[in-house]
């Protein structure tokens, strides 16, 4: 991928691209062949990337009602089944043909390099690569194709994460975020220097590690403040198939232009300008078992287009500041889960949480923290609660729950990562 392309060569490339997808849908998608009937759509009249506004967007909702009309091959020609996680209702799945299990690796092997990733590198995957997990098979086909060396551990188990890192010396992790904060609070209790193993750097998936400014959030700065790594972070999802990852000057998810087109949206489905936030809606190129055109991914985020720091010129992303589902608004204050998550990361009497929102009985949202206290006493609870009253200026509900009880909620049957946020409302 030629790093410093030119915004008009970007462009011309990715019309070009669209066009190949409006035939390949035209000929082969159910669910499109029906839109483009039902709103008159001529695609020969979709010339460039601003013509896509003439399109309805395709959101979650028509995915998980009408997931096989998506599917443009035979199923013969489909050799991996993977599924969304279900955070935001029934799971989805996404079928992929040989051709896009190509174009996932050649996603993640970009996204190694723009975090810096070298062949003489080791990554230890502190993921899951079963469970219909697309990330897992992407990072594992793009180290690959990098030429890296692979510790393939999954999630979880402090002990045998550290045992290997001592063992085997990566120079490198991905995981979790707060997964690598309980790697440091392992350590910590049995007195290995983390500073002094060979791991230099981490490739963070699944939660914010940085404001929308860019600077370090509560999480990053307790990570790096123990650890001396360097972080990357990266944002993805299974339906686009492609990710948006940091490079060492940590201002935002570079685009993959040559994979996908972003549009971030306003409420009325006009393109927002920089620095504004938007619902970003993805359109997949070159993918060919289950292409999605304009859909909105529910996440709320911006973009810069001003040329970073180091050379590249493609668009970026700032964290995602909420899903546009989540979003909460409580005795008059509008709340997004992440920002939730900051606050609780901050909290040193908090060793861990889990966010419930439900409807009261008037419809308005009523929060409840499952929280674990650092002690049970009285001053830990005063503390708490203070603190949340100045940082919120409400109070939510408040119930303090065991390791054991707290492991249960989140890690219910059958998923892959902690579950943070549960949504109760009706």
């Amino acid at each position: 991928m030629n790093i410093t392309v030119t915004a008009d060569k970007v462009k011309t490339d990715q019309e070009q691209k669209l066009q190949q997808l409006l035939l390949h849908l035209s000929k082969h998608s159910p669910f499109y062949k029906e839109l483009f009937a039902q709103h008159q759509i001529d695609i020969n009249s979709i010339k460039t990337i601003q013509d896509l506004a003439k399109i309805p967007t395709t959101g979650k909702e028509d995915l998980q009602k009408r997931n096989d009309d998506f599917l443009c091959v035979s199923r013969d020609k489909i050799i991996e089944y993977a599924s969304t996680s279900g955070t935001l209702g029934s799971p989805v799945t996404i079928a992929l043909t040989e051709n896009d299990l190509n174009r996932l690796t050649h996603n993640e092997y970009n996204s190694f390099v723009c975090a810096d990733g070298k062949p003489e590198d080791i990554y230890q995957l502190m993921l899951t690569l079963d469970r219909q997990f697309m990330a897992g098979i992407a990072y594992y086909a793009g180290l690959r194709k990098l030429g890296a060396g692979i510790i393939r551990l999954g999630p979880g188990v402090p002990s045998m994460q550290i045992e290997t890192i001592q063992r085997l010396n990566p120079t490198a992790i991905v995981a979790v975020p707060s997964f690598i904060l309980k790697l440091i609070q392992f350590a910590k209790n049995y007195n290995i220097d983390l500073n002094k193993t060979s791991v230099k750097k981490a490739i963070c998936i699944g939660e914010n590690i940085r404001n929308t400014d860019f600077s370090l959030n509560i999480l990053g700065k307790k990570i790096t403040e123990a650890w001396d790594i360097q972080l990357y972070s990266t944002y993805a999802s299974t339906e686009m198939q492609t990710a948006f990852t940091e490079c060492h000057e940590g201002h935002g998810g570079h685009l993959q232009p040559e994979l996908v087109i972003a549009e971030l949206l306003d409420e009325d489905n006009n393109q927002v300008s920089a620095n504004t936030p938007g619902e970003l809606t993805i359109t997949t190129l070159g993918v060919e078992g289950m292409p999605l055109l304009r859909y909105k991914t529910g996440d709320i985020c911006m973009y810069y287009d001003e040329p970073c720091a180091c050379g590249r010129t493609s668009l970026r992303l700032s964290p995602i500041i909420g899903r546009k589902k989540q979003m909460i608004k409580f005795k008059g204050t509008t709340l997004y889960p992440p920002a939730m998550f900051d606050l609780l990361n901050e909290m040193e009497e908090v060793i861990d949480y889990v966010v419930e929102v439900y409807s009261n009985e008037i419809g308005m949202d009523e929060v409840l923290l499952h929280l674990l206290p650092l002690d049970d006493s009285k001053a830990c609870d005063n503390r708490i609660r203070a603190y949340l009253q100045a940082r919120l200026r409400v109070s939510p509900h408040v119930t303090y729950i065991t390791a054991e009880q707290l492991q249960k909620i989140q890690f219910p049957e059958s998923v892959r990562k902690a579950v943070k946020f549960i949504d109760k409302r009706v």
